[in-house]
């Protein structure tokens, strides 16, 4: 779920002209669109390439003989330990080089990447390539935002935003249907097949043709009109020119804004604390409900999985949007805290719907479950990421939010290893995966809706506080 940042950015930039300011003029709103296109793209093709991985888990876990703890590691926490090395530095050439190489160059890795996961050898081989997922996609966030906030007036940035939800639909839903049909194909050509010399597994070839796009991706950048970059003459600086080397280095890794935080930590902290227990959920679920769904219903294969899957994943995750809107809306009418409001309800929803997905009887209820859990989170991703932007100081709002992605992110990759754990070393018999996700489920939801109700309070009196502020 993305986080929509706003703040200096987005208003127009003024340049002085015989002592008078002068709006800068915004560039044409359809070689915006065409970015935008780029963008959602891009992102389709990035979660393309997840949730075709989350379905060859179980493949995976056969022909590498690993357990589901192994599994789970490969699965999330793998693809971020790059990330955390490396993915802020690679995202703060988004501020320096121009933006649509930037991202052109991130997407054609990330594709080249995906692909040669499908040449892996072994296991350590498959692990390498995954390394450096996380950290080849770092840039497309913040390069994408920064491109569009440049190109559209701050009306239409809502609308952009909203759109770009399309890309992260897409890929999930797509990304099962044409898994699984791949799956179902490479399973015809037998065991192992002979490719570029190599002998592989036949069902990395569907890595090799997910991974082909991405270039393609990296192309379409390349025809991406840059627009010139909109900064407003009053934006604050946290750091002045003249400070230390030492103290701009503290700044440009986020030392001021976690200073900020921690100052309202009564506010910020029970936001913070329930992303990252309902990103372990959230993010670890997707990556075995294809182990979950062929171990404990008969008769399920890739195929039927992606087929089903995909389609109601579809229709719930805009359905889910649309709602998420009108709902936040009509609370926000009602109560000055309706962003922290409807969260903490829908995170209440997806609780109660993730916790009873387990104990289906029938692997097409489950699958519904499922659908209604992304529901949910698409619903309750439009509330979440307002209130953040609407608490945050201007001029460290950028900031802010990428710590509030990186606790999405990172607790979100490790919510494969907590199941693969809880599978391997709780349960004991990794036959019995329901278990596990039940346990994850159980703990980490209504924690994460817990702390989400207990930040109404201060949430609302924060928002008042402003308010009395003029702000």
């Amino acid at each position: 779920m993305a986080i929509a940042p706003t703040g200096p950015g987005i208003a127009a930039a003024a340049q002085e002209t015989d002592g008078q300011p002068v709006a800068q003029p915004w560039p044409s709103e359809r070689a915006g669109a065409w970015a935008l296109f780029a963008v959602i793209f891009a992102t389709f093709i990035t979660f393309l390439d997840q949730t075709a991985f989350g379905l060859l888990a179980e493949k995976m876990k056969v022909s590498f003989g690993i357990s589901d703890f192994v599994l789970g590691l490969l699965l999330g926490p793998v693809t971020v330990v790059a990330y955390v090395i490396v993915g802020i530095p690679l995202a703060r050439l988004v501020d320096i080089f121009p933006r649509k190489y930037v991202l052109s160059a991130g997407i054609a890795a990330l594709g080249t990447i995906m692909a040669l996961g499908g040449l892996a050898q072994n296991l350590w081989h498959l692990v390498a390539t995954r390394l450096f997922v996380g950290a080849s996609s770092s840039a497309n966030g913040p390069g994408s935002y920064s491109i569009l906030v440049d190109y559209f007036r701050p009306m239409r940035i809502p609308l952009v935003f909203a759109l770009l939800q399309l890309g992260f639909i897409l890929g999930n839903s797509l990304g099962n249907i044409v898994g699984g049909r791949l799956i179902r194909w490479t399973d015809t050509l037998g065991e192992t097949v002979s490719f570029l010399g190599l002998e592989i597994f036949s069902w990395q070839l569907v890595l090799l043709i997910v991974g082909t796009p991405g270039l393609l991706a990296g192309l379409l950048w390349l025809t991406v009109k840059e627009p010139p970059r909109r900064s407003p003459p009053e934006t604050k600086q946290l750091v002045p020119p003249s400070a230390p080397f030492w103290r701009k280095a503290l700044a440009f890794m986020g030392f001021d804004a976690a200073v900020a935080i921690w100052k309202r930590k009564y506010v910020f902290l029970p936001l913070f604390v329930a992303l990252a227990m309902s990103a372990i959920e959230s993010q670890g679920l997707p990556q075995f409900r294809a182990p979950f769904i062929l171990r404990t219903y008969e008769g399920w294969d890739e195929a039927q999985l992606g087929d089903l899957l995909g389609v109601l994943l579809l229709v719930a995750m805009l359905l889910g949007v649309l709602f998420g809107g009108l709902f936040v809306t009509w609370l926000g009418k009602r109560y000055k805290d309706a962003n922290i409001r409807a969260t903490a309800i829908i995170f209440t929803c997806t609780a109660a719907v993730t916790i009873a997905m387990p104990l289906m009887p029938s692997g097409e209820l489950a699958i519904a479950c499922m659908a209604l859990a992304l529901f949910f989170g698409l619903a309750g991703a439009p509330a979440q990421n307002a209130a953040i932007q609407r608490i945050v100081p201007n001029e460290m709002r950028g900031q802010v939010t990428a710590l509030y992605l990186f606790m999405f992110t990172f607790f979100g990759a490790m919510g494969p290893a907590v199941i693969g754990f809880t599978s391997t070393f709780i349960v004991g018999n990794e036959q019995e995966i329901w278990k596990a996700i039940l346990i994850t489920a159980v703990i980490f939801l209504p924690t994460a809706a817990f702390f989400m109700w207990r930040g109404i309070k201060p949430y609302r009196e924060e928002v008042e506080r402003l308010e009395a502020e003029g702000l």
